[in-house]
């Protein structure tokens, strides 16, 4: 019998709790829950009136995985949705707002994936975001150097920045940014790529050809565009193991000297939250927001 659970007033049907997920290291789908349950205060405000897409993975990341845009059948009505504007005509995806539809999300298994604008002004970009993704051998190491360099740069042109583990193989770079056009900011992270790899052109490509990728760290700046997603702060990710798309603070980038050192475990975020609290929660306040130049 499916286990009903009532979540803050919600009553959740939570399904499957014994089923390995990770086979790796035998994480299961009810452990999943508690990880999402437990980092729910610090994950909620980044998915928050952020239209959200789901990679979902049900049978664990050696199955099926596939993106879910749209609501998914069955969503309960308590749940908010929203149109969004899509070029191929308006959709209805979900916003989770609260504890009650993280929970009903996190049952289905998935990533959350969000684009740097909120469903009151989409297409109006309030994030930056840099996708430092290294080709073989490259490692997050490499990441590490190349996000330094776009660090100070940004910080030449009054934008602070911050960082986590993509929760795969590299780094996420995000900024605040005062609200504008996604082509705006689309426009200037191309620029600062194609500065990176001028600067470093032994370590940084901007382009995606994957030719011109092994042992690179590929600066990817398109995620900017409104209609892409990135992964979202503390999400789980489809991986061997539970990892997690975990923030990181710059002396740890400074300081690290192997991959094994930026890689975060669900079982991980409990004793990190305690010491640092949420090292992206300078993002949530507007008036960390820096204009572009």
């Amino acid at each position: 019998m499916t286990p009903i659970t009532e979540v803050e007033g919600r009553r959740l049907a939570l399904s499957n709790l014994e089923k390995v997920l990770y086979p790796a290291d035998g994480f299961t789908k009810g452990e999943v829950l508690h990880y999402y349950a437990t980092t729910a205060e610090v994950l909620l405000p980044h998915l928050r009136d952020r239209p959200v897409s789901f990679l979902r993975y049900p049978d664990g990341p050696g199955g099926q995985l596939f993106f879910t845009k749209n609501v998914p059948p069955g969503t309960p009505d308590w749940v908010t949705t929203a149109e969004v504007p899509r070029s191929e005509g308006p959709a209805r995806m979900v916003l989770v707002q609260d504890l009650a539809s993280l929970m009903w999300a996190a049952n289905l298994v998935t990533e959350f994936h969000t684009p740097q604008w909120v469903i009151g002004a989409p297409g109006e970009a309030d994030r930056l975001v840099f996708d430092l993704d290294p080709g073989a051998p490259a490692t997050v190491v490499e990441c590490c150097e190349v996000a330094l360099w776009l660090r100070e740069r940004l910080a030449a042109d009054g934008i602070p920045a911050y960082a986590k583990t993509s929760g795969a193989k590299g780094l996420h770079l995000l900024a605040g940014v005062e609200p504008v056009p996604s082509e705006r900011t689309v426009e200037y992270a191309k620029s600062l790529a194609v500065e990176a790899e001028k600067a470093m052109p032994r370590l940084v490509v901007h382009r995606m050809t994957r030719s011109l990728r092994p042992g690179k760290v590929f600066v990817d700046w398109s995620q900017n565009a409104a209609r892409k997603t990135t992964a979202a702060p503390y999400t789980l990710r489809a991986r061997s193991e539970p990892t997690v798309s975990a923030p990181v603070s710059w002396e740890e980038i400074e300081a690290c000297r192997s991959p094994h050192q930026l890689a975060f475990l669900a079982p991980d975020m409990g004793p990190r939250l305690r010491v640092h609290g949420d090292l992206l929660a300078p993002l949530l306040d507007p008036g960390h927001a820096a204009p572009l130049p």
